[in-house]
């Protein structure tokens, strides 16, 4: 085989062989496809799309480039949970320890932020201590003692897609479905969980902007994790505002901790129960604590600290601040109608919470905090945001992504339901 006869049976709206699957990502990781000939290739997937034996092929080519881990060792049934990004996301935090107390084994491997939506890695990095990399073992260590663990992808894992990946970045194919799908879920069912639950965002601050889009997206992985033997279910939700009131690493980790406290917005105490259940379901485990109690008596608190005290980081350390704030108020009285995700985001990701490029560093303090939801009576002068940064400069451009980023009118305005729908196999 060849790139090019690869690269024209795509072009041309042809399904590629599984052969021809095997061989490209093969050969691609190997580097005898060159970048160009696979970026042709994405385009024509971009374009013409794939069956969903083509998408199976695909994810599973990706899956034998590295290395498949197993928890047999372990006691308890596995269950991970995968969110398609957003703003003010930080369900990982609070939820992993929440499953971990109520029975399942949660091996979660996350990922950085890149542009506006935040990865989980920064905000727990802005705990002092606290490690991201661990070797096989260690995450052994980790889930036998603490019972989740929340750490990086080592080079091992799926390394065809981390390739592919940063290709697809700078290419314009990044929205591509099947290219989406199976990147995410070669990743996950090469990590060795027994089941996966999918949080598909919908909304202006996700990839998915519309519902459409999403349940194509669900659909597609939910297909491939079942397909793969791993028990699969996706939930689509809200990303048309921002999740929570914190946006920004250490600000979230802070909000995190308050929902493991008993408190929290209501949202993400919502948002961290209903997939708790959904993990629980999934991974079979029916008699253990329901996590709404174990919200209430402090057993989610324990595992959390049981997590971050066994990757060397400190649950009573101080978490990072800005240096400087600046606070945005409500421009007129009456109802909050619309608070944009993408501009809390955006406006986020200028004040440093963020990054452009993989290599660029965060700051931990730097972000948002809302004082206002949608569908909130708001007055003329009081507080509706305040932004953290350490340089006063990135004030002026945080404010420019916010214009026009909400509103204030008579009536709450149309809003997404947080839980929009749920996905299973057929």
């Amino acid at each position: 085989m060849d790139a090019i006869e690869v690269i024209r049976a795509k072009r041309d709206r042809g399904e590629l062989t599984t052969a021809q699957i095997d061989w490209v990502i093969d050969a691609y990781t190997r580097g005898d496809v060159a970048d160009e000939q696979m970026s042709a290739l994405a385009m024509a997937i971009l374009l013409n799309g794939m069956d969903r034996r083509e998408i199976a092929d695909w994810t599973q080519a990706m899956i034998r480039s590295g290395e498949r881990m197993e928890w047999s060792a372990l006691d308890r049934p596995t269950a991970d949970k995968h969110s398609t990004g957003g703003v003010g996301d930080k369900i990982t935090l609070p939820l992993a320890p929440l499953v971990a107390a109520c029975g399942a084994y949660v091996p979660q491997l996350s990922g950085r932020g890149l542009g506006h939506t935040g990865g989980t890695l920064d905000k727990l990095e802005s705990i002092s201590g606290w490690r991201a990399s661990l070797s096989n073992a260690e995450m052994l260590d980790v889930l036998r003692s603490a019972g989740a663990v929340v750490c990086a992808a080592g080079s091992g894992l799926a390394p065809a897609d981390k390739k592919l990946y940063a290709l697809r970045d700078v290419t314009g194919t990044v929205e591509s479905i099947p290219l989406i799908a199976s990147s995410i879920m070669s990743k996950k069912i090469a990590e060795g969980t027994g089941s996966l639950v999918l949080d598909v965002k919908v909304g202006s601050g996700a990839f998915m902007k519309t519902v459409p889009a999403a349940r194509e997206l669900a659909e597609t992985m939910v297909a491939l994790g079942t397909d793969a033997g791993v028990r699969t279910v996706a939930l689509m939700t809200a990303m048309d505002r921002p999740l929570g009131r914190a946006v920004g690493n250490a600000l979230e980790v802070a909000e995190s901790v308050e929902v493991l406290a008993g408190g929290g917005p209501a949202d993400v105490v919502e948002l961290t129960v209903r997939l708790a259940r959904e993990m629980l379901e999934a991974a079979g485990v029916t008699a253990g604590k329901d996590p709404e109690k174990a919200l209430e008596d402090g057993s989610a608190m324990d595992a959390w600290r049981r997590m971050i005290s066994a990757q060397g980081g400190d649950p009573d350390a101080l978490l990072p601040r800005a240096a400087e704030t600046m606070t945005v108020e409500v421009p007129e009285s009456g109802v909050l109608t619309r608070l944009d995700a993408y501009a809390v985001g955006l406006a986020a990701w200028r004040l440093g919470a963020g990054r452009a490029r993989k290599e660029d560093p965060v700051s931990f303090g730097a972000g948002i905090e809302l004082h206002a939801k949608p569908g909130d009576l708001v007055r003329a002068g009081q507080p509706l945001m305040t932004l953290h940064a350490d340089e006063t400069s990135r004030f002026e451009r945080a404010l420019e992504a916010l214009d026009g980023g909400y509103a204030v009118g008579e009536a709450a305005g149309e809003r997404l339901p947080l839980v929009i729908d749920r996905i299973t196999a057929p």
